[in-house]
């Protein structure tokens, strides 16, 4: 299998997508956030205002800014983004959808989404306890594109 962000001399390279086809392209992502259920129950009396409306915010704005953040993703027009939370038993699962009609799929602003919206629900609810864990970042599913859909 040969990685497609190097050159033929071994060095990092941004793909050329310029002959691909434009194509509908979607992808979602998760990231959980592992809290404990004192921190769960806190969450509507939190002082910073709600983590999850502030998460859902940061989320779709860092999708936006993926090109920013990882060196050779390319710069896409996003059609879609958005970031939904559920509070579970033992934290919050964090799902973050992007689509595009574009060259190259959007699996990393899916997965850029979805990770800061992690970490925004840890910043808002860090002082109440710093053992709060991110955990179980993953892509869920892919379409559109060459290599055709994806489900884990």
């Amino acid at each position: 299998m040969k990685l497609s962000h190097y050159n033929e001399a071994g060095e990092a390279s941004m793909v050329d997508v310029g002959g691909k086809p434009e194509t509908r392209r979607t992808a979602r992502a998760q990231a959980f956030v592992k809290m404990s259920r004192e921190v769960l129950a806190a969450l509507p009396k939190n002082p910073k205002g709600d983590p999850l409306a502030v998460a859902k915010v940061a989320g779709i704005l860092a999708a936006k800014k993926t090109a920013e953040l990882i060196p050779m993703c390319h710069s896409l027009p996003l059609s879609h983004v958005d970031v939904e939370t559920t509070v579970e038993a033992e934290g919050i699962r964090v799902v973050a959808t992007a689509a595009t009609d574009a060259r190259t799929g959007v699996e990393m602003e899916a997965l850029t989404a979805a990770t800061i919206a992690a970490l925004t629900i840890y910043d808002m609810t860090k002082a109440l306890d710093k053992r709060i864990e991110i955990q179980d970042i993953w892509l869920i599913e892919k379409t559109g594109g060459k290599s055709g859909a994806f489900r884990r």
